[in-house]
């Protein structure tokens, strides 16, 4: 009874336009202040401890390379590469949009970023070769979702942080998952831009693919610092982070010369303003994770599914729609905090590994972001395709289907997520 004042308050606040992250504040404070006698002072303890952890730091760090790299022309140099690869395939731009999505994913860690980097410049590009507009935006759209699949990934540090799961080896083990959702989503286009007649591009020569391999490589090598300098143990996740600001930063100014030194306050406020943001839900979430741990929620549930005799496949059934719900209404970071401290244990206690549990909530958070009404890759794409979100919908679909069938696969091959940390002993 008590549990479900605390969720129907957070509801009633959500549902009156509040920002979730303030919505949840509200409702823990005043549900500990009002129905339990914790003291002001565990309150004020909890918030501060919950936060100080090293890992978080790694947020701010990666949002600042992703900015610094969308801003930089890396991206563009990139498609070049993509399309140096595969433009000779029916729907030759449109894959080189899902290949230059992965590469780029695999450098900003952010999934509007990537829709914004690759989009910006590909979409045009496409409507101009004599793509449909919905074509475009669908394949960009859902492509753009690898940003938070393919190591880097802010919502795997989140994951991280709230169930204290390493950061490393969930990023190890969202290479493989992240290239097989990369790989569906480009057959996906080219079967229907073979079964269209799309647009091919004439084949690359090998010196064209090696001279655009040669100006996107300071790009790429950052895909190798970050997970060879993790997985060698150079740098931990967090000092990769950082190491790839300074990176991002000497590439887009000193090296492409594409960002000017005056824009460069312009992008330190963007990324301060947006890791301001995921602070604060942070900060919220970890006092909402302590009051469910203080209430027993996550105990009372296990013991109720091992009561009813739900087994781990039923219970990833479960978790799955219930994500997939969340997905409607809030966006990934938000979900993420509130929902795996209360998963989390119970997951543990039927027997799921923690990794490839985190790999779950990430693949549905992908989906989250593609469909509405807060599919936050919707509505960026929506701004660089000029369509309406409703259209968007129903251009997506295609993929979006594909998307959920990769995440059955997902959620009952704990191999796909586990067999390259295995394989690297980590």
């Amino acid at each position: 009874m008590r549990v479900s004042i605390v969720f129907a308050l957070l509801l009633s606040l959500m549902l009156t336009g509040m920002p979730i992250s303030i919505a949840l504040g509200l409702t823990v404070l005043s549900f500990m202040f009002t129905l339990t006698d914790v003291r002001t002072e565990s309150v004020a303890l909890k918030l501060f401890t919950g936060i100080e952890n090293f890992e978080i730091m790694a947020i701010p760090f990666f949002i600042l390379a992703g900015n610094f790299l969308t801003h930089g022309g890396v991206a563009r140099r990139m498609i070049n590469f993509a399309t140096s690869l595969v433009g000779h395939w029916y729907g030759g731009l449109a894959l080189s949009g899902v290949v230059a999505c992965a590469l780029f994913a695999a450098i900003s860690g952010s999934s509007p970023a990537t829709v914004v980097a690759i989009g910006s410049v590909i979409l045009p590009a496409m409507i101009v070769q004599g793509f449909p507009r919905k074509f475009g935006a669908g394949v960009i759209t859902t492509s753009g979702s690898l940003g938070i699949l393919i190591p880097p990934s802010i919502p795997m540090v989140l994951y991280a942080v709230s169930t204290n799961t390493s950061v490393g080896k969930l990023f190890i083990a969202g290479i493989v998952p992240g290239l097989v959702l990369a790989f569906l989503l480009g057959a996906t286009t080219f079967y229907r831009a073979w079964r269209n007649d799309y647009p091919r591009m004439p084949k690359a020569t090998f010196a064209q693919r090696f001279d655009a391999f040669r100006k996107s490589i300071w790009g790429i090598l950052l895909i190798v610092i970050v997970i060879g300098g993790i997985y060698s143990g150079l740098f931990t996740p967090t000092e990769a982070a950082a190491v790839s600001a300074v990176y991002a930063f000497i590439v887009a100014v000193f090296i492409y010369k594409d960002l000017k030194l005056r824009d460069v306050p312009r992008v330190l406020l963007s990324s301060a303003n947006l890791s301001a943001m995921l602070l604060y839900i942070i900060t919220n979430a970890v006092l909402f994770s302590f009051l469910m741990t203080y209430e027993n929620v996550p105990q009372a549930l296990a013991q109720w599914m091992i009561d009813q005799g739900l087994g781990w496949i039923g219970f990833l059934l479960v978790v799955n729609l219930l994500l997939l719900l969340a997905g409607n209404v809030m966006e990934p970071s938000s979900i993420i905090l509130i929902m795996a401290p209360i998963l989390f244990p119970v997951a543990v206690k039927l027997g799921i590994d923690p990794i490839h549990f985190g790999i779950l909530m990430t693949v549905n958070m992908e989906v989250g972001l593609c469909h509405p009404p807060v599919g936050l890759n919707l509505y960026v794409a929506s701004g660089i395709a000029k369509m309406g979100i409703t259209e968007l919908t129903v251009a997506v679909w295609p993929w979006l289907l594909t998307m959920l069938a990769f995440l059955v696969v997902v959620t009952y091959w704990p191999g796909l997520s586990l067999w390259l940390p295995r394989l690297l002993g980590m």
